[in-house]
């Protein structure tokens, strides 16, 4: 007597990557759309951003001095570049405490699709609103004065680490989102951001400082970015003699190597554990 065993089929070889990407992009137009139906938050996350930099440009730039000289509003922009991709964490974990709340999440868990899409899908749809936000703030920095004295090699690689930026601080905020739900998300958006983006290099430079803060402001993940995109697009206030300082590129690109090292696989686990 012969005993025959039942044997799933072979998956198809590229099948399961094809239907991973193809949900993926369904759920990018879902944020697409949802950004679409409710653009309140995108004109008041930028309307905040622009209204920073008039007030630090036009209320307290004339009495920043800039170091090596120069006009403040070029020393200025870079790091209103950076804040910018850096507020969009709050709104990253906005939006997953808000599916989580309304069990949305719960319900893409039943269905028959990956959760990496579903973690893909927020995050392809956080880029393009961030880039979109980004030509916002360029374009407003370019109207109050500011400009880039590099050639078109320099300022892509600008943009290219500032969007590296925002991508690795998306995965933090995925994280924070699926650990805290309800009202305590925006206290915690508001308790962690203020001090990250305000303890940096962006208003003034960090030797003015006191020297115990001005070595937090230089090691802060954010400061890297800062430096390296003013030393990309030509504006002043690049230099100094601390590590960072001279390695600041480097620095702007194995920082959020290692925040997305540390957070997009505590993203993935915390999403796949929700029911536990």
């Amino acid at each position: 007597m012969t005993a025959t065993t039942n044997r799933p089929p072979a998956p198809i070889p590229g099948t399961g990557l094809r239907w991973l990407l193809a949900d993926a992009w369904t759920l990018t137009l879902r944020g697409l759309q949802y950004w679409r139906r409710e653009p309140t938050q995108i004109i008041a996350g930028l309307g905040f951003s622009i209204m920073l930099v008039v007030l630090f440009a036009f209320l307290f730039g004339g009495a920043m001095a800039v170091p090596g000289g120069g006009s403040y509003i070029d020393f200025l922009m870079p790091g209103m570049f950076v804040m910018t991709m850096a507020f969009g964490t709050g709104e990253t974990m906005i939006a997953v405490t808000q599916d989580a709340d309304k069990g949305v999440t719960d319900r893409f868990r039943s269905m028959p699709m990956s959760s990496a899409a579903v973690l893909l899908g927020r995050a392809c749809s956080d880029m393009l609103y961030a880039t979109l936000g980004l030509a916002v703030m360029i374009g407003c920095g370019l109207i109050l004065g500011w400009r880039w004295h590099t050639g078109p090699a320099e300022v892509a690689a600008a943009i290219g680490l500032l969007l590296f930026l925002r991508l690795a601080v998306l995965w933090a905020g995925m994280w924070m989102g699926l650990i805290f739900t309800g009202a305590a998300a925006l206290a915690i958006v508001q308790t962690v951001m203020f001090p990250v983006t305000m303890v940096t290099n962006t208003f003034a430079p960090t030797d003015t400082m006191p020297p115990w803060l001005g070595t937090l402001a230089e090691w802060n993940p954010l400061s890297a970015t800062v430096t390296a995109t003013r030393q990309l697009f030509g504006n002043p206030g690049v230099g100094g003699e601390s590590f960072v300082a001279e390695h600041a590129i480097e620095m702007a690109i194995l920082w959020p190597v290692v925040i997305v090292a540390a957070f997009l696989p505590l993203a993935v686990r915390r999403y796949r554990r929700l029911d536990r």
